[in-house]
């Protein structure tokens, strides 16, 4: 045994506390190291010294006393007071509750249908529908077609058109 183990045990040692087979431990360690030896003798003494005090005795009025003091401290409130819940907040808490529930099961978004079930057939159509998205492409990214006259020009000149209906109408 360490004198480290040791000293944790001392007292344990001299109020018989220890079992057969811890106490012969100690007791071995005790006969082969004279530090520890010294040590536990200390302690015996001023545990002779300590046993050799008059024991004191409170007053009667002692008990009444701390009791007093004791019951005048004022009450700190523990820090898990902040727990209790009050009516209105516990109301509101199962309303939001009930409400959001309600909303998810609910008022979920309807699924899309799709025209196809499984994944060859949505692969089958799009191999279809492939040379129609080449020729979009194609037709977007075609710069003749950005320099052709807009539908914004075409609605001037059908507005200029019409004004100029209106004037012949009114002479």
């Amino acid at each position: 045994m360490s004198c480290e183990k040791m000293e944790g045990r001392i007292l344990g040692y001299l109020n018989g506390r220890l079992n057969e087979s811890e106490r012969l431990e100690v007791e071995k360690h005790l006969a082969s190291c004279a530090p520890c030896s010294v040590r536990v003798h200390e302690f015996r003494a001023v545990s002779g010294l300590l046993d050799e005090l008059p024991v004191i005795e409170p007053s009667p009025e002692f008990d009444l006393r701390a009791r007093a003091r004791v019951a005048a401290e004022p009450v700190k409130e523990s820090w898990w007071a902040w727990l209790r819940v009050s009516p209105r907040v516990a109301f509101a808490a199962s309303m939001l509750l009930l409400a959001a529930v309600w909303m998810g099961y609910y008022q979920r978004p309807q699924q899309v249908q799709l025209p196809w079930n499984n994944p060859v057939e949505a692969d089958a159509q799009m191999m279809q529908d492939l040379p129609v998205l080449e020729d979009h492409d194609v037709l977007s990214n075609f710069e003749p077609l950005k320099d052709l006259p807009g539908k914004a020009d075409d609605d001037s000149d059908n507005v200029q058109q019409q004004q100029q209906q209106q004037q012949q109408q009114q002479m």
